[in-house]
């Protein structure tokens, strides 16, 4: 496939992810206007992820068999766009539940936006090319957040929900450029689902996927901007620190398969990725001063692209073509329960202990996800042909 094929792709990926973020850090402070508790607010953030659970391997599934990944990433698009405007149409907590889960389904095509762009490149790529197309996710999240952040202190909490839906009315109309070969319609193949369900390999990588969203949506995601808005930060100082979490981690998720992989190997970046980030999770409760937490998140933004586009690209290298969306499907929607789980469980410490126990929980549980990540037995299976 051309370059041009992979710029298009590269654009809608950004129209995406910028659709379904901009009102990300001033979720948490305006579902709090409406009356939310933690423990559902910790629901509400975990909505995204347990119906992502649900749907991705049906989708991973679909796609295979349809033969047609174009098809599920402009039908992203259109959820994307839909969820956006529910949440400003309808300003309860139940909508923000309901709207927030519609914003799953639509992640849950992501499973297709990997694949595809993968198919543009050599299958020893995968990692690389994932790499590159996690760098638009991030930089997609980062203009999003931004953007998001200064809509809202100009006009209101409720503005950034308006923005990310007429960006996804405009990443439907782009949407429909994007090339794809593809293949012909075949059954439904349970048995590489069976298949893909007992690979040891993918099991275990994806036990890591989880670790590094629980992190991911527990802080970024989360909890993080009610943590800034106890130091006194504004609407717009929130959404700049969300910025200043993404941006390193546009830089690192290129370079995580494409550069550090290769030359500090695959092992070694995991556990480097996984134990600053888990650190940096850790010592939020200890900052007193909004300059301090910019920083110890920007690190931890840097660290933390470093691991799931690794992840990503590792979960499919060994699996043929026609079975790489359901493995990817498997991957993603295993690594949901890091999404749904992580912050419903930080709600409910946060809730009985206080904020601060959402966070060291966290970054206990990303720890042993370190230790599991530099255990030889735990991740065997390139050791031949691969530096992990």
């Amino acid at each position: 496939m051309d370059n041009s094929a992979k710029r298009i792709l590269i654009f809608v990926t950004s129209f995406f992810w910028i659709s379904m973020y901009t009102y990300v850090p001033t979720l948490a402070p305006y579902a709090q206007t409406l009356g939310t508790s933690y423990d559902m607010l910790g629901l509400i953030i975990g909505a995204y992820g347990f119906v992502q659970l649900a749907l991705r391997i049906p989708i991973g599934i679909l796609s295979d068999a349809w033969g047609s990944r174009k098809l599920f990433v402009v039908a992203g698009l259109i959820l994307a766009s839909a969820s956006s405007f529910g949440m400003w149409l309808l300003p309860s907590i139940g909508a923000l539940l309901l709207c927030r889960s519609l914003a799953g389904a639509a992640a849950s095509t992501w499973v297709d936006y990997t694949v595809l762009y993968a198919s543009y490149f050599p299958s020893n790529e995968a990692t690389k090319a994932i790499g590159f197309l996690n760098a638009a996710n991030n930089l997609g999240q980062v203009t999003a957040m931004l953007a998001g952040g200064y809509v809202a202190q100009q006009f209101g909490l409720r503005s950034p929900f308006i923005l990310g839906g007429i960006i996804g009315v405009i990443g439907v109309v782009l949407s429909f450029g994007v090339r794809e070969k593809r293949t012909p319609p075949k059954p439904v193949n349970i048995t590489i689902l069976h298949e893909t369900l007992l690979d040891t390999n993918l099991l275990r990588l994806s036990m890591l996927g989880i670790i590094a969203q629980v992190i991911t949506f527990v802080t970024v995601f989360g909890f993080l901007p009610l943590a800034a808005q106890a130091l006194g930060a504004s609407l717009f100082e929130i959404s700049l620190l969300t910025t200043i979490t993404m941006i390193p981690s546009i830089f690192s998720a290129a370079l995580s398969g494409a550069f550090f992989s290769k030359h500090f190997g695959e092992r070694a970046t995991l556990v480097t990725g996984l134990l600053i980030t888990s650190l940096t999770c850790i010592i939020i409760p200890f900052i007193t001063n909004l300059s301090l937490l910019y920083i110890s998140q920007a690190i931890g933004g840097f660290a933390r692209g470093l691991v799931l586009p690794l992840l990503m690209g590792l979960s499919i290298r060994h699996f043929s073509s026609d079975k790489r969306s359901t493995a990817m499907s498997v991957f993603q929607a295993i690594y949901g329960l890091g999404m749904f789980g992580g912050p419903a469980l930080a709600g409910i410490l946060n809730d009985y202990f206080g904020l601060a126990a959402g966070f060291f929980a966290t970054g206990l549980i990303g720890l042993i996800g370190t230790g599991l990540a530099g255990w030889n037995h735990y991740l065997p299976f390139y050791r031949s042909t691969h530096k992990i």
